[in-house]
């Protein structure tokens, strides 16, 4: 395990609720996978993914964690703390949502949530990586104080590594 505490893995904000994850949570899950276009998403692939998140989770005390809006009690997307390109220590926070729930700040919201949730585990630092392209994401994660580090060059493009500081 680590010296750090384990994570919040229920977070609420105004409009949000960040959960963890249920087998129930397979189809729209895949759903919001397919948007990407990028490959075929099935079900039963979906819901091993889950299982693996909630064993990384158990592994590592970081989540990944599935956003509800409040009043509608609707999946909308995933937010949380990943090793993704970083470390342990230093983990990225990812996010994605449903287009339709796009343009709303709901990923800011959501983010914000998660950003305080990483304070609170002791840890010093975030990261996150983001493709050059995707401006949207880019503007969530300055409006949270995160600041460019410097840009990598992969297969699907250039990336942006961006850092911020924990109380």
């Amino acid at each position: 395990m680590t010296a750090y505490e384990t994570m919040s893995f229920h977070l609420e904000t105004e409009r949000l609720i960040l959960r963890p994850w249920a087998e129930s949570d397979a189809a729209e899950f895949t759903a919001l996978l397919s948007e990407r276009d990028k490959g075929t998403f099935t079900v039963e692939r979906t819901r091993t993914g889950i299982v693996e998140l909630l064993a990384a989770t158990e592994e590592t005390g970081i989540a990944l964690l599935p956003i509800q809006r409040r009043a509608e009690g609707d999946f909308i997307g995933y937010c949380g703390l990943i090793i993704g390109r970083a470390t342990l220590d230093e983990p990225e926070i990812a996010y994605e949502l449903f287009r339709h729930a796009h343009g709303r700040g709901y990923a800011t919201e959501a983010a914000a949530a998660v950003v305080e949730a990483a304070a609170a585990t002791g840890r010093k630092r975030l990261w996150s990586t983001v493709g050059t392209w995707n401006a949207p994401s880019l503007r969530v994660l300055e409006k949270l104080d995160f600041e460019r580090d410097h840009l990598s060059m992969e297969e699907n493009g250039e990336v942006v590594w961006l850092t911020r500081p924990l109380p």
